[in-house]
Parts: structure tokens; sequence; C-alpha cells
């Protein structure tokens, strides 16, 4: 049976050149949708089994002859790529100073950033992972002060409406329907954030989305695993870092846009079924770190 997707319900086709195929097996080996398989020492093809071709790619990129081609769920043959050379891939010692260097940065200059760092920004965080062979996750982009401003005093605007369910009576009454934890998380930041955003926003500065002037919102359709948002917005800050930019992530949208955000979605694009998201802010950094911070994990076993 295909694999339902909030894109795609259908396989993709998948095409073997007889000519080139020299019947190794790898995209046997590799295939996980599982329409790939060895039968008479040929290569077939069987829509039927398991999940059918999802359009991961693995049996394309993995062919030393590329006898595949797939087709549909997004993808095509002119997708397949050139992998860099050796020398040109980052060891652990780059990747980590690259890690190392990046801040959650909330102090931004004001200037705008260009279209071709976004372009870059954006390229880089379409390689992360998924669940579901192909995307299911989405961008708004707000590009520009104007619109981040925009789409800041839309929130502030729902925060003020709907201030009064986080109000001290109100948390009494949902006490015994929350997890402890829930209730003092509840208690000790949602309340106290709220009251901060709408009061710093009224003294004239924005401690939502910080002035920034480039934010993107990643958020992915109920077909996706629900962390598919995250791991692309996290390329993105690691992309962001290598143009010079600055970056944070920003949750509290996505928490007041379920909540409260109905029209708001609509405006912006979002569809009203997607509820898993995240915001990242960019800007280049008015401020400069001096070192780096270590940081623990809360606990490690091995088993």
């Amino acid at each position: 049976m295909p694999l339902k997707t909030g894109r795609f319900y259908e396989s993709a086709d998948v095409v073997i050149d007889r000519d080139k195929c020299i019947t190794c097996g790898l995209c046997v080996k590799v295939c996980k949708g599982a329409p790939l398989f060895v039968e008479d020492q040929i290569i077939k093809v069987d829509q039927n089994r398991v999940f059918g071709c999802i359009a991961c790619g693995q049996c394309m990129a993995v062919c030393p002859t590329k006898a595949i081609k797939i087709n549909g769920r997004g993808m095509t043959p002119d997708d397949l790529i050139e992998l860099p050379k050796m020398e040109e891939i980052a060891n652990y010692e780059h990747l980590m100073s690259l890690m190392l260097s990046r801040r959650s940065v909330r102090n931004f200059k004001n200037q705008r950033i260009e279209r071709e760092k976004i372009a870059k920004i954006l390229e880089a965080a379409a390689t992360a992972p998924n669940g579901l062979g192909s995307s299911d996750v989405e961008v708004l982009i707000l590009d520009g002060n104007d619109k981040v401003e925009e789409f800041t005093l839309d929130l502030v605007n729902l925060l003020k409406k709907n201030k009064w369910v986080f109000s001290p009576l109100m948390l009494k009454a949902y006490k015994p329907f929350m997890s402890r934890e829930t209730y003092e998380s509840i208690e000790s930041f949602a309340s106290t954030a709220i009251d901060t955003f709408l009061k710093k926003y009224e003294e004239g500065q924005n401690w939502l989305t910080y002035s920034a002037p480039l934010a993107m919102y990643f958020h992915s359709s109920p077909y996706a695993d629900p962390i598919d948002p995250y791991i692309p917005a996290t390329y993105a800050m690691l992309a962001a870092q290598t143009l010079g930019l600055g970056s944070c992530m920003i949750g509290t949208p996505q928490f007041i846009l379920n909540f409260f955000g109905k029209r708001t979605k609509k405006k912006y694009g979002i569809p009203l079924k997607n509820k898993n998201g995240l915001m990242i802010i960019f800007g280049y950094p008015s401020v400069k770190y001096s070192f780096a911070i270590k940081r623990t994990f809360s606990d490690i076993k091995f088993y």
C-alpha cells in the first residue's frame, strides 16, 4: 500500500535501465519501501510490496551505473547530484568548531539579509532527513523587518485577547486536568513570558521576535513525523552561521498559532491542520561573543 503523506498518495515510478544494470543488488539492499527485489538474477519492481516506492532516492544514490530513475512524489532523475569530494567534506574538528561558534542571537543590526543568503539557507535546510521519504515540511518566510514586525503584532494581539487563559484563577481551574510538570511549566514560564512579551512590546521592545530582519516558520502536515520541522530548522541555523548570520529558535509562535491563531494561520497561508512547527529568526549580530559555552545532557547511560 502506498505511503500516504500530506502531499502524495500514489507510489513513485521506478524505471530500471537493463543495459546499465549490473545486478549488484545494492539498490535492493538499501530500499526500505521494498518494491525492489531480485528474481532470476534480475532487479524487479513490485509496487504492491510493503509501501511501494516512497521516493527516498536511496536506490538512485547507491547505484554505481545510474541504472535507476525515480519519477514522482516530488522526485525526478535530475535530483541526483554528485557527492562532494572527500577533501571538501568537513571533518569532526571543523564541524565541532561550527557548532561551538553558534549562539542563540537576539540582538541584530538593522540590515536586511540578501536573497542569495536566504536561498542558501533554504537549500541547506532542505537536505535534512525526514520520516516520509518526500518531505511534508513547509516554510513560511518573513523577509524584512516590516514583515516580521507585522507577524509579531498579530501574535501580540492574540496574546492580549487571550491573556485571561493564563490567569491564576484559570490555572487553578485547569490544575486537576494537567500533569504536575505541565502545570508548573505554565505557571513558572508561560504566564511570566506572556506578561513580559506584552509589557516590553508596549515599551517599544520586541521580546517575541527581537526585531529580526528575517524569520522562517518551519511546519508540517499531520502525516509527518512530529519532529520533521525541527530538523531542517536546525540545519538552517547551522547554515546561517556559516554565512555570518546569527539565529535563534522561537517556540512561542507555534503555541500561540495552535491555540488562538486560526485566522492568523489563514492570513499567512499556514494550513490549520499543521500543528508542529518552529520559528527561526535570523540577522546580522549586533554583538560579538568572545567565548563559547560548554553544554551537557541531563544524563547519559550506556546499557
